[in-house]
């Protein structure tokens, strides 16, 4: 089997083009990341419910823009706030992890 040797992991490619891991431009990137992460879920698990955003802000207690800010990632959210988004919103349960 003939490999290709312009493949690279995601991980290679990161290191290549935004440094090693603890750089600032690295740093910057993974937290964009996490930032695009929470979002996109909030957009996925809203969709899996058949809610608008106008549908899941009344059930949370906030309106249509901010529900639109935070799946586009345009604004950062409080737990506080994420947990009434999952809990009230969604019917679910926010359950949160630290690795170290």
């Amino acid at each position: 089997m003939k490999t290709n040797k312009n493949i690279k992991t995601l991980s290679e490619f990161k290191d290549e083009h935004y440094g090693k891991i603890g750089s600032a431009k690295r740093d910057k990137l993974e937290k964009g990341f996490e930032a695009f992460k929470l979002g996109a879920l909030i957009h996925e698990a809203r969709l899996e419910q058949g809610l608008t955003q106008e549908q899941l802000a009344d059930k949370c207690g906030t309106n249509k823009a901010y529900i639109s800010r935070v799946e586009n990632n345009i604004k950062d959210v409080r737990i506080s706030t994420l947990q009434k988004i999952v809990e009230l919103g969604f019917g679910g349960q926010l359950q949160l992890s630290i690795k170290l």
